[in-house]
């Protein structure tokens, strides 16, 4: 397969405009020849919030989210123009979504490259450029890791109070999932982190859900599973996470499955269907 060639820019939150102070916390990609639009942001604070006390958490999270839709709308322009992508590179692109001013969102400037998979890339770039900041980069992800950045989105939107403790009971096993809701039936939520040391204990580990299911399903009143899966922070275990998703949407209740850039996703949804419910029950 031929590389692809692209070109990348780094976004930065300055704290301070005057100090110039700042922690790098997204990338936007973009490969011109297929019009292909990549981008990735931080969602949570994590160690940023050490390094500034006084960063706004529910301003910055809003703020990523904004980003995130605004390419995710040029992006559906570029497929629908084929003239989108002439004399334009990742900077051209960054900049409509958020144009220059004095904020404290910034764009870098340009970073060149060839890519045999621009996903992996843009993983990569992420890794090396953002991720450094991260809580618990020092150690892998446990599954209340994966959960943090959806509990912070759930209360920044005033949603935590939605979810409890809910045990699921079928013929031969029960399951306590920690977060739950009913909506005409039981609304499960349970985070994944398949930050593992190799593909092996990674599949095991989706194996083992799907065994979790299969045992609560019969007999149990009705539910639906929805994860929220950790990616493995080393790239070289891609695969082996892609073949867990799969395992894991072969199990019973065909669950729904979020992954961590799909987060915001997840909670919209929640609060989709948090509206929906209150506004049925009250007419």
């Amino acid at each position: 397969m031929d590389k692809i060639p692209y070109s990348y820019t780094i976004l930065r939150y300055v704290h301070d405009v005057m100090t110039q102070e700042f922690v790098n916390v997204g990338v936007v990609l973009y490969a011109p020849k297929h019009q292909i639009i990549k981008v990735k942001t931080r969602k949570t604070i994590g160690r940023i919030k050490d390094i500034f006390p006084d960063l706004d958490r529910a301003a910055f999270v809003a703020s990523m989210r904004s980003i995130d839709r605004a390419i995710s709308r040029i992006q559906k322009e570029a497929k629908k123009n084929p003239l989108f992508a002439s004399d334009i590179d990742a900077s051209s692109v960054a900049r409509m979504a958020l144009p220059p001013d004095d904020s404290s969102l910034q764009w870098s400037a340009i970073g060149t490259g060839l890519s045999r998979d621009l996903d992996t890339t843009l993983d990569r770039l992420y890794l090396r450029m953002i991720a450094q900041y991260n809580e618990h980069n020092e150690r892998r992800k446990s599954d209340d890791d994966v959960w943090k950045p959806v509990r912070e989105q759930l209360e920044t939107r005033n949603l935590a109070f939605v979810l409890e403790e809910k045990s699921i009971s079928g013929k031969v096993d029960d399951i306590v999932f920690k977060h739950a809701w009913k909506n005409g039936l039981w609304h499960v939520y349970e985070p994944v982190s398949l930050d593992l040391a190799d593909a092996d204990g990674i599949k095991e580990k989706a194996r083992r859900w799907l065994g979790h299911l299969a045992a609560v399903t019969e007999g149990s009143e009705p539910f639906k599973a929805h994860f929220v899966i950790g990616a493995p922070s080393d790239p070289k275990l891609k695969s082996a996470y892609k073949r867990a998703i799969a395992i894991l949407q072969c199990a019973p209740t065909q669950p729904e499955i979020f992954e961590e850039n799909q987060i915001d996703d997840l909670v919209s949804q929640i609060e989709d269907e948090v509206r929906d419910h209150h506004s049925s029950s009250t007419t």
